[in-house]
């Protein structure tokens, strides 16, 4: 067909678009609601809870080599309890008025309430935890190690001997349920998938500099083997990104920064797919199969880490006789001693339901995107200068200003490198944003609306169909350090990833190459 997109990722965007003449309720099936833990039967089981509250022990006297090494275990079980707690550990429990059921909340949101994610734990190895596969456990915050081998080789393997997992003595795992979000979401769900794995991975970064750890990116490994490896069924769980653990507390593990993704195929034909079969079967096409080929990627690796200081300069658009507006300003996110108060905003992150209408200051909009966009503003508070991502230079930015002190109504490009927005539109759009967010009244009440799109085209061309799962989670991720920096300042702030794909573009005057990713509104909680 003539019209046919490029390749299955633009047909997939292209297939979940949400029209107003087409969107219609869908009534759920509560009796088939998934339930968002997956339990182990059988393995040791290491509980985590103590670990939180007790405090470390000081010293002031000597101590023998048994006392020290007991403190030492001690105090690295506190640092993993921390991480594993502060990226998506179980915040709320609450029973539901109408149908008296218990609701979860974790530490990382999720689209629903729905919680897709699993977090796996592989060890190669240490004092704590001997080789083999651990399940975490939110539920009881609790390890389970249901695999009791060594694996590492063949998660090395998996990961083409990935530069980062040489030194490393752990990793984590992200997997997706995929039927806990397409229960309600259908096949859109895979969006809503990827982009709350990317508000997973922000927290995983920021619990783990709390931690003394610092994680690394792989986005770029063979999944089949990676499923098998963790024992999942792969029509029910795939395998969605995979971070080597480094510890900051050992100087052999200080590794310099490395690639974070990899090509897969573009595939341009595909059969003619039903509603409900074209989730899984996109997953599948943005696999990087199993291969014998992994020399050659190896130096694809190699030759991507020598690019990665040769990022673009300059931002994408730069409007003729546009105004522009400086963003930049001091590190104005204050995490407290020891990130003691990053700790808690995490653990007391909601999304907000309603917002006032209520203006903010042009001050409190540049602090958001500093501390979004501008990590290196931060190194002094012992956060990580330049964390991980896939490829930034991929994803935009477009806000939508209709109540900001000292900034003109209008939809503005934010642009990065440069530290300043630049205006497209000169009007207030709280109506339209109100239509655009599905009727939601959070569009409406927002003192801004900030999207995050991509040029699929382009993208396809350099990653592959792969690359939509980059670009979402690299949304979500923003969406996270966005979500995290306004509930800190006292604001309102919530993630849509539900809205009318086309007119955003038309309404806002965003281009047209630009798919819209996820749209986060921001203003004063009522």
């Amino acid at each position: 067909m003539a019209d046919r997109p490029v390749s299955i990722a633009q047909h997939y965007h292209k297939r979940t678009k949400y029209h107003p003449a087409t969107l219609k309720d869908t009534e759920l099936d509560w009796s088939k609601q998934p339930i968002p833990f997956k339990e182990y039967k059988i393995g040791a089981a290491f509980d985590l809870k103590p670990y939180l509250t007790e405090k470390p022990e000081q010293g002031g006297k000597a101590l023998d080599s048994a006392e020290t090494n007991r403190l030492d275990e001690k105090l690295n079980w506190q640092r993993l309890s921390r991480l594993l707690f502060h990226s998506y550990g179980l915040t709320v429990r609450m029973m539901t008025r109408m149908s008296g059921e218990m609701i979860y909340l974790r530490a990382s949101p999720s689209a629903g309430g729905l919680y897709p994610a699993e977090m796996y734990l592989i060890s190669r190895g240490t004092p704590l935890l001997a080789a083999g596969l651990y399940s975490y456990q939110a539920q009881s915050h609790s390890l389970v190690r249901f695999w009791d081998s060594e694996v590492w080789s063949t998660l090395q393997d998996a990961c083409f001997w990935h530069p980062t997992l040489d030194q490393t003595q752990m990793a984590i795992v992200i997997t997706s349920v995929f039927y806990r979000s397409a229960w309600r979401y259908q096949d859109r769900a895979y969006r809503r998938i990827l982009l709350d794995t990317g508000h997973l991975l922000a927290n995983i970064e920021l619990a783990s500099a709390i931690s003394d750890f610092r994680p690394h990116l792989i986005g770029g490994f063979m999944d089949e083997t990676v499923n098998q490896m963790l024992y999942l069924d792969p029509e029910q769980e795939g395998t969605i990104a995979i971070l080597a653990l480094a510890d900051r507390l050992d100087v052999r593990q200080n590794l310099p920064l490395a690639p974070t993704c990899l090509p897969s195929s573009r595939q341009m034909e595909y059969p003619k797919l039903l509603d409900g079969e074209l989730l899984p079967y996109f997953h599948k096409a943005t696999q990087i199969p199993a291969t014998q080929d992994a020399p050659s990627l190896k130096k694809l690796i190699e030759k991507q880490a020598l690019q990665i200081s040769a990022a673009a300069e300059a931002d994408k658009y730069n409007f003729p006789f546009c105004l522009k507006v400086s963003t930049k300003t001091l590190a104005s996110v204050l995490w407290g001693e020891n990130l003691a108060d990053l700790a808690s905003t995490i653990l007391q992150r909601r999304s907000t339901r309603v917002l006032s209408g209520a203006h903010l200051t042009l001050d409190e909009l540049k602090a958001l995107l500093d501390f979004t966009y501008q990590p290196q503003n931060y190194v002094e508070q012992s956060l990580d200068p330049t964390p991980d991502y896939f490829d930034l230079n991929l994803i935009e930015t477009f806000i939508a200003v209709s109540g900001i002190e000292g900034l003109e109504e209008g939809c503005y490009y934010y642009a990065p490198k440069a530290q300043e927005l630049r205006q497209i539109r000169f009007k207030n759009f709280r109506q339209e944003l109100h239509r655009l967010c599905l009727g939601q009244n959070l569009g409406r009440d927002a003192a801004a609306v900030l999207f995050h799109t991509a040029d699929l085209g382009r993208a396809t061309l350099q990653y592959g169909d792969r690359v939509y799962r980059y670009l979402h989670m690299d949304a979500g991720h923003l969406g996270q350090r966005l979500n995290l920096a306004a509930i800190r300042l006292g604001l309102g702030v919530s993630g849509i990833a539900g809205f009318f794909d086309d007119e955003v573009n038309e309404v806002l005057g965003i281009p047209t190459d630009e798919a819209v990713l996820y749209i986060t509104t921001l203003g004063r909680p009522r």
